[in-house]
């Protein structure tokens, strides 16, 4: 039994004032693996005070002292990534694909951000002006559980680059991960305050951290319901905000593509993650006159999708992350039947030969209309629906009808004409034929998929203020 009963302030593990707990489990048994002790109000307030007090000297750092700071972090977490994948396998269920991605991307933002660090400067002139980048102050970042140790350390690295202090709130269901992840960073020895950690609900830590007096700015991944409310608490004290919320993805396959190369890479894209995913492409777009072809080749490679637990290194999706994450995707399942969606492939219950555990089987529906709740609405899980078009402007059209901007997708053969139609869709990314992450480029989105943005320097921005001395 794993039990998590401290949390991280000032420098220090601490035990919580709070005295609530909440269970963990581990999804791929649905057993019950230990329990976390949860921070509440004061906890909250406690760690803020600490990153108040640090704020000071800490925004005061040279540049050299900073990117000094990231580098260390990088060689504290790169050398437990063996203990930090123990811990996302067990407490997430994430097959080998995405753990061996997700780790050594969470260990190298520091390495990222050092090297944008380097190259940037603080102060520029503008006129007659002297333009100075200023840490924004204290910041608070609320960080989701299908990710867990990566958003963490993409928003640390980010306020250590500006010369902020924060507080983070992880999800109370990635406790193990969380611990794990703090004692890292624990032995990089940066001074005491600049980083704390509290365990904690949301509507209890997440929600004093939203509207605390003394915290300039959050930042928080999650669903788009709860970053209303966080912008509406924010809203009291002008608090900066950066917002990842959800996303519905277009996942469009060209009249052009070759569907040996495009048909692979739209699954992956689609059950990215389990397909507990924002940036999940979940709506596959295809041609009209493509249809019955390219359906033939999602069922025979769907096949090759294989649903397991982390030990089996052949899985390719792994289990919900909860009971309640399992019962949700079950039930939109049953609604696309409702709705007169087809299956392709997929339906209710677990995958042959699992069980137990949440896993749920990859499924695909067909004959879905765009106005659909299976086609608007966020399911975060492996179920994708096929939507035909008649033509170029169609699926544009298609693709911009939600009311979600995050990540979109092309696939095809002419990589000038897919420039032209990624400048058409209405989204913070579009990715083409399947390329590989780009952690210097911006990553938010528009409409309800959020507000500003991170990564590079976009995201290093956010957490500086422009102040102009005029001469």
């Amino acid at each position: 039994m794993r039990d998590i009963d401290t949390i991280y302030i000032d420098g220090q593990f601490v035990t919580p004032k709070g005295t609530g707990t909440a269970d963990l489990y581990n999804p791929s048994t649905e057993e019950r693996i230990g329990t976390v002790r949860l921070g509440g109000v004061e906890d909250a307030r406690d760690a803020v005070a600490a990153a108040k007090r640090a704020f000071p000297a800490f925004s005061r750092t040279t540049k050299g002292e900073r990117i000094d700071m990231l580098k260390r972090l990088n060689a504290a977490v790169a050398a437990r990534v063996s203990d930090l994948t123990e811990a996302m396998s067990l407490e997430y269920g994430a097959p080998q694909t995405f753990t061996r991605f997700a780790i050594s991307h969470a260990a190298s933002s520091f390495l990222t951000m050092a090297s944008v660090l380097e190259e940037y400067e603080f102060e520029r002139r503008m006129g007659r002006a002297r333009v100075v980048m200023q840490p924004i102050g204290v910041a608070a970042a609320i960080t989701p559980w299908n990710s867990n140790i990566g958003f963490i350390t993409s928003k640390l690295t980010t306020a250590i680059a500006a010369g902020s202090t924060i507080v983070i709130k992880p999800s109370e269901m990635s406790a193990v991960q969380t611990q794990a992840l703090t004692e890292c960073l624990h032995e990089a020895g940066l001074p005491k305050g600049v980083f704390n950690i509290v365990n904690g609900l949301g509507n209890v830590v997440g929600a004093e951290l939203s509207g605390h007096p003394d915290i300039a700015k959050v930042t928080f991944t999650g669903s788009t319901a709860v970053g209303r409310e966080i912008l509406r608490s924010a809203a009291d004290t002008f608090k900066r905000v950066t917002l990842e919320l959800g996303g519905k993805g277009p996942n469009i396959i060209l009249d052009d593509a070759d569907l040996e190369v495009a048909i692979p890479a739209v699954l992956r894209m689609g059950f990215i993650n389990s397909g507990q995913a924002c940036i999940a492409g979940t709506r596959i777009l295809v041609p009209n006159h493509r249809l019955d072809e390219i359906l033939a080749r999602l069922q025979q490679e769907v096949e090759t999708f294989k649903v397991g637990a982390p030990d089996d290194p052949d899985a390719m999706i792994g289990p919900m992350v909860s009971r309640k994450q399992y019962d949700r995707v079950q039930s939109y399942i049953e609604l696309g039947m409702q709705e007169g969606a087809n299956l392709l492939t997929g339906g209710l219950g677990r995958p042959a030969g699992l069980d137990r555990g949440w896993f749920t089987k990859p499924t695909i529906f067909t004959n879905v209309d765009n106005q659909m709740r299976i086609a608007r609405e966020e399911i975060f899980g492996p179920v994708l629906s096929v939507i035909a078009y008649r033509d170029e402007d169609e699926a544009v059209s298609i693709a911009n009808d939600t009311p979600y901007g995050l990540q979109a997708y092309l696939h095809g053969t002419d990589v000038t004409r897919m420039q032209a139609l990624a400048d058409r869709l209405d989204c913070g990314r579009v990715v083409v034929n399947g390329a590989p992450h780009e952690p210097l480029a911006p990553f938010g989105g528009f409409k309800q998929s959020g507000i500003g943005r991170e990564y590079g320097v976009f995201g290093l921005e956010a957490f500086l203020e422009p102040k102009a001395v005029i001469l």
